[in-house]
């Protein structure tokens, strides 16, 4: 009695017939290898014209030329006085994370200050009796 665990494939194995297969699937990965422009969008292979041979040279050339632009740029860019002068940076000694509670902060003692003048101004009758306003002026007779 035999049952599919015992059975044993005995077929020889030709080299004609790998043969075939690596072909075979040599052919399949080729039909679904990447496309030129895939591979340069991703990085893999350089998008440029230049010769083989000269890539590398052209790349380190590009690269060299953009540390000059940067540094160029670094050494033109202004100082943070003036930037603070032209209300680009705050004027401040704090923490960043902690610069927009105290620009809240700040805000909130303005209005604080300004409520508390406006309650402690006279009234406009206190005003005109001063001779700082004129009986036309007055707001409340108006």
């Amino acid at each position: 009695m035999t049952t599919e665990a015992n059975i044993i494939d005995e077929t020889p194995i030709s080299p004609v017939r790998q043969g075939a297969e690596r072909r075979n699937s040599l052919e399949k990965h080729l039909q679904h290898r990447p496309e030129p422009q895939d591979l340069k969008n991703r990085h893999i292979l350089l998008d440029t014209t230049t010769a083989p041979a000269l890539q590398a040279k052209a790349l380190e050339l590009e690269r060299q030329r953009a540390t000059d632009n940067l540094k160029k740029g670094l050494a033109h860019r202004p100082d943070r006085e003036s930037l603070i002068e032209k209300n680009i940076l705050p004027d401040s000694t704090a923490a960043p994370a902690l610069q927009g509670h105290q620009r809240e902060l700040e805000m909130h003692m303005r209005a604080d200050s300004l409520e508390k003048g406006l309650q402690s101004r006279p009234a406009p009758d206190e005003l005109v009796k001063k001779g700082i306003l004129d009986e036309e002026e007055n707001p409340l007779k108006n």
